[in-house]
């Protein structure tokens, strides 16, 4: 009963996102972020029942010993067998949910919907009137079905980059509680459609303004919305080895890193506008929250608030640079709010985690590690009677990061820039009707304002 409510509660991250969105658009886009969420839900659950649950949990029965995953023991791996047995890429059992009608399988599939649905929404809105809509379709049940999967098995599901110990030595493997990655995962799509589609702002004059609010009331309901489903979000997970984790670690930290990434922007736009700012003050909380997952039950409350407040810091210098010197529209945050928060989040468990929680976590040191018995996941500033894991955890933390976002990011440009090109030129062939006429304006001027 506690996992369906924690999984219920978790229901409330993916709509909390859908109204940050919309807080920060003009009144025409944010119509259209309506439809996002029901379409984001619709295609996750019949991507993910498909393909995308035996993709992610097909050889979790492998490292899981546990009587309801006994049929999903089939991992998938391009690397020879002789390399050892923990370089899994890919399950391949369970498609369409055949065979594993059991509590503890329901249970996963469930659970990680809320996760799967916020994968494939945050593309949705950062792609969503910017492409055709078949082809934003096609990239919400890609994300679902295949690429969100893919990394999940990599992270969750037995594969290469939680073994990351065992295979090269470096630390516990990828250490990601909380779920970072899959908004680093959205990030890079995010970044792939503002760079293939190529919008551009109006030149900028005069000093800086602040994003505009679409409404203010939505902004702060959204954050309050993500707080109240934080909780289920981080306890949701059914194989989470409680033994060696503390739940109210994970929720208070998780709650004190948003606080921290809230609280640097509310006060920036006070000190530079003489007023807070109700949208950058939402999306600092969105991005301190992000940031904070990856170490949720790792960290110090101080650490959290460390983390967080960086993650709402490079939120507000992401969203000047790109607006401003890069004249980039960044469609509802994404890439600012979500996407590099996850970036600072991911590689920070190798600096801060303070090795008091996490013993035996993906199977590295039960017995002791690195000559301390009961040691955790430690970074570089571990807590005093730990030693630290330097360079091994950060460099596990490191090569995740950039496993989740390059492979991701080119494959997206490489899919939707020929689409962008050929739609580009069938708008500016000739009208068989009339003469085209010749445009009065250079051609980096022609580009739409955001606001259109």
């Amino acid at each position: 009963m506690w996992l369906l409510l924690a999984g219920g509660l978790a229901w409330l991250v993916p709509t909390a996102l859908t109204l940050l969105a919309a807080a920060g658009l003009p009144d025409a886009e944010a119509r259209q972020v309506a439809l996002t969420l029901p379409t984001a839900l619709a295609l996750a659950v019949v991507g993910y029942m498909g393909t995308g649950f035996a993709l992610h949990y097909g050889g979790i029965g492998l490292v899981v010993d546990h009587p309801d995953l006994a049929p999903l023991v089939w991992e998938w791996s391009a690397i020879a067998a002789d390399w050892g047995a923990t370089w899994g890429m890919a399950g391949m059992a369970g498609f369409g949910l055949r065979g594993v009608q059991t509590p503890l399988a329901l249970a996963l599939f469930v659970n990680t919907l809320p996760w799967v649905t916020t994968a494939t929404l945050l593309p949705l809105l950062a792609l969503r009137g910017r492409l055709p809509s078949g082809v934003v379709a096609l990239v919400g049940l890609g994300m679902a079905a295949a690429a969100y999967p893919l990394v999940g098995n990599w992270v969750q599901g037995g594969g290469w980059l939680a073994y990351l110990g065992f295979n090269i030595g470096a630390g516990h493997g990828f250490v990601d509680f909380g779920g970072a990655w899959l908004f680093g995962l959205a990030g890079a799509v995010a970044l792939a459609g503002i760079l293939a589609v190529g919008e551009r702002l109006p030149r900028p004059t005069g000093p800086a303004d602040l994003p505009p609010v679409h409404l203010p009331l939505l902004a702060a309901g959204s954050a309050g919305l993500l707080l109240v489903g934080s909780s289920g979000w981080l306890l949701a997970w059914p194989l989470t080895d409680w033994a060696t984790l503390s739940p109210i670690r994970a929720v208070v930290n998780g709650v004190v890193a948003a606080a921290g990434g809230g609280l640097l922007p509310l006060a920036y736009t006070w000190f530079v506008a003489g007023r807070p700012d109700p949208l950058l003050g939402a999306r600092g909380v969105a991005a301190g929250w992000v940031a904070g997952l990856a170490g949720a039950p790792f960290w110090t409350p101080l650490a959290a608030s460390l983390v967080g407040g960086t993650a709402g810091l490079l939120m507000l210098l992401g969203t000047y640079v790109l607006a401003r010197w890069l004249r980039l529209y960044d469609r509802g945050g994404v890439l600012t709010t979500f996407g590099l928060p996850a970036l600072v989040g991911m590689p920070a468990v190798g600096l801060l985690a303070d090795g008091t929680a996490g013993v035996g976590y993906n199977g590295i040191g039960a017995e002791n590690y690195l000559g301390v018995t009961g040691q955790g996941v430690a970074g570089l500033w571990p807590a005093v009677g730990f030693a630290p894991d330097w360079p091994g955890q950060f460099l596990a933390q490191a090569i995740a990061a950039g496993a989740v976002f390059l492979p991701t990011f080119l494959a997206v440009l490489a899919g939707i820039g020929p689409i962008v090109l050929i739609a580009r030129a069938w708008r500016r062939r000739p009208s068989a009707l009339a003469p085209a006429e010749p445009s009065l304006q250079p051609a980096d001027e022609i580009a739409d304002a955001a606001s259109t």
